[in-house]
């Protein structure tokens, strides 16, 4: 079937297979929700404007994602009320929100359109841009004395088009300003009617950066959404850079970096957008406020903690917020369901002027997505790869404490002029490091009386069951990545084996001693600066085993769900 020019990929049967078989559903809350119908009716009018404002900012994300999103979305929409085989079609552009990704399983993106691919440079850069051409048009700038052009380019918060035989970044506030002024426009009228005062703060600092080209006014706004602890209403504009595989690039090209340090060039991916609309769950987030108590003590115990400044704290105080959220609404990057989906965030990343001017960072928590948990298929799966005398340890509930441990994670260790070093690889480096923070540092929650040593053995099996993979994982996947690391480490060091039934079995003796060499081994390589280093970490401890296609085939014999469809009511 052609839709707007363009032919269909797969067929009715294929698309009718992965919604009857292969597809997994997460709820959120509906207006019926206790939570909801509790707020008062100035707070539900806050709501429907976060949610349009949320709408609009999922254009922006398509638009970032593949020039051709936007364009075929509609198209797929025109169609859907007279075809069945365009509506399934638009039902699976829902799940990736754009016109291919990964699901997790396939080796190769899944494409709804024929020769209609994943971009390098997605449509942060031009579609015809290669990356010889791109590190050679960055170099010939620099040599011209472009410095300040290039500086756009390589920004977190540009988009890159062709200017001649040059190119040009410009900036999300004037290549969106129709959208980020609609955006502006709901922020600012929720803030009119919300009764919280430091959410109202926020609100409009937030409308504010949309609609100015001045990085100060994205770190204002930045500061006033990390220290919201106490407001009901939770309302995030996500800035991550996992998806720009173009920009870093210019890491690895020695000659290359070497003249963009000696101008003091910074390298940033380019800042996918999303934004989380939800409810904060007050039970939830006491739990979580547990846990941050500690973060000073873990700062103190970290490898190497003399080495560099830790960005957490500012005299006794802990710059840290945390919640856990009821979720509305997730869209742009949230939504865009390629073989995962965020269970938690901590923001904002290193990269941003509000670190580095010593502003603090927010966790939150998505309970609907932690909840929708398959418990048949989690039996079959004990039965068939862990040892019996293991399964009582098996916890969902450790999985959102080892979630916390990772999330808290990511704000301990060397800041981003560290990380941003290691190029290509950073990602998977430092999702390797809050993996390993976490489990390295649960011993530390046993000895603050948080949780007990049944949790702790709980956390520890729970998480190594948690990285069996499901197949052989991409760079571009860096929790995954760090997932056949870790395994591949505990295994090499006999923190794990497998019986002569395959069967995991754990030495939970040994388990504390190898996850602190791994967290050294880990800092030292952020350390470094070195992409070199990183890559031979990376290359050293991902080897594809005969245990890991064992147990990939067993994971796709019980049966795997690696399409996710969000769910939602407002």
């Amino acid at each position: 079937m052609m839709i707007d020019g363009y032919e269909l990929n797969l067929s009715q049967e294929e698309l009718d297979d992965i919604f009857a078989h292969k597809l997994r559903q997460i709820e959120l809350i509906t207006p019926e929700f206790e939570d909801y119908k509790n707020l008062p009716e100035n707070e539900k009018k806050v709501v429907a404007h976060l949610v349009k404002a949320a709408k609009i900012m999922n254009d922006v994300s398509l638009e970032q994602d593949h020039p051709l999103n936007r364009r075929l979305k509609k198209a797929l929409e025109k169609e859907a009320d007279k075809s069945s085989h365009a509506a399934k079609a638009l039902r699976l552009f829902n799940c990736f929100n754009g016109v291919a990704g990964l699901n997790g399983l396939d080796p190769e993106p899944i494409q709804i359109f024929k020769g209609v691919k994943v971009l390098t440079g997605r449509n942060f850069y031009p579609s015809d841009l290669s990356v010889e051409e791109f590190q050679t048009i960055i170099k010939k700038m620099l040599q011209e004395g472009k410095i300040d052009a290039v500086k756009n380019i390589l920004s977190a918060r540009t988009m890159v088009r062709r200017k001649g035989a040059e190119l040009e970044g410009i900036d999300y506030t004037q290549y969106f300003a129709k959208e980020f002024s609609a955006i502006a426009n709901e922020l600012e009228v929720a803030a009119h009617y919300t009764s919280d005062e430091a959410f109202k703060d926020y609100l409009g600092w937030q409308a504010q950066a949309l609609i100015q080209n001045n990085e100060d006014m994205d770190m204002l706004a930045d500061k006033h959404w990390a220290v919201l602890q106490d407001s009901p209403i939770e309302f995030t504009i996500s800035r991550e850079n996992y998806d720009d595989e173009m920009t870093p690039t210019v890491c690895e090209n020695p000659e290359l970096k070497a003249m963009l340090d000696n101008f003091g060039i910074e390298v940033n991916s380019k800042d996918m957008l999303g934004v989380r609309v939800g409810i904060v769950n007050k039970k939830g987030t006491d739990l979580l406020l547990t846990f941050k108590e500690q973060m000073k003590n873990l700062a103190g115990l970290m490898p190497y903690a003399d080495k560099y400044k830790q960005n957490i704290t500012a005299g006794n105080d802990l710059k840290q917020t945390m919640v856990d959220v009821d979720l509305i609404a997730l869209k742009g990057d949230y939504a865009q369901c390629r073989g995962g989906i965020t269970t938690a965030q901590n923001l904002p990343n290193d990269d941003k002027l509000s670190i580095k001017t010593g502003g603090g960072r927010r966790n939150v928590y998505h309970r609907q997505v932690r909840m929708s948990q398959d418990k048949e298929r989690t039996k079959k799966l004990l039965n068939a790869l862990v040892s019996s005398n293991l399964h009582g340890y098996y916890n969902p509930e450790a999985e959102h404490i080892f979630v916390i441990g990772h999330e808290n994670g990511h704000s301990l260790g060397p800041d981003s002029s560290y990380k941003n070093s290691l190029g290509v690889y950073k990602h998977t480096i430092e999702e390797n490091k809050a993996d390993v923070v976490s489990i390295a540092m649960m011993p530390q929650y046993v000895k603050a009386g948080i949780i007990d040593e049944k949790t702790l053995k709980e956390v520890y099996t729970t998480w190594i069951v948690r990285i069996f993979l499901k197949a052989k994982p991409q760079l571009i996947q860096p929790h995954r990545m760090g997932d056949l690391m870790h395994f591949n480490y505990l295994l090499e060091h006999g923190a794990i084996s497998f019986n002569s039934e395959n069967k995991l079995e754990i030495n939970f003796a040994k388990l504390p001693e190898v996850m602190n060499k791994i967290l050294a081994e880990t800092i030292e390589v952020q350390l470094s600066k070195s992409a070199q280093k990183a890559k031979e970490f990376i290359d050293k401890y991902t080897e594809w085993k005969d245990i890991h296609a064992y147990i990939a085939k067993t994971l796709q014999e019980i049966g795997i769900k690696p399409y996710i469809e969000i769910r939602e009511y407002f």
